[in-house]
């Protein structure tokens, strides 16, 4: 596993995508809406790994319930896996409470998997593999 990247919860996303390029001296290079989750994202990198800023599109979307209940801020870590049904096979042998049985489609080209923080010391973990 690899640090694939590192998502941010924001509240406004043209303001957040201004705020990241100025700090990491770098212009965002692609934005995506995941229908499927309700957000926008913004990616930006930083050496191997990137920043995802994750922007909500619906009021009632996860990433405006978490932004209502924990404020803006790091939302989740993801580590890329060469097989991610493998991966899930293992995690929940490992006892993990798994947040999707099954990858589910994500930004980036990605399927992707979340892990339940209560299992990770308060930090969602999202699993992903490129799509072939």
């Amino acid at each position: 596993m690899r640090i694939d990247h590192i998502g941010i919860a924001v509240s406004d996303l043209e303001d957040a995508i201004a705020t990241y390029e100025s700090l990491l001296d770098s212009e965002c290079y692609k934005r995506e809406v995941v229908a499927g989750q309700q957000t926008e994202t913004a990616f930006f990198r930083t050496g191997e790994s990137k920043v995802e800023l994750l922007g909500s599109t619906a009021p009632d979307s996860v990433i405006q319930k978490y932004i209502e209940k924990h404020g803006e801020g790091m939302h989740h870590v993801a580590f890329e896996v060469e097989n991610i049904d493998e991966e899930l096979k293992r995690l929940k042998r490992k006892g993990f409470a798994l947040l999707n049985e099954e990858p589910v489609e994500g930004a980036d080209n990605k399927l992707v998997a979340f892990i339940h923080p209560k299992d990770n010391r308060g930090v969602l973990v999202e699993i992903c593999q490129s799509k072939s």
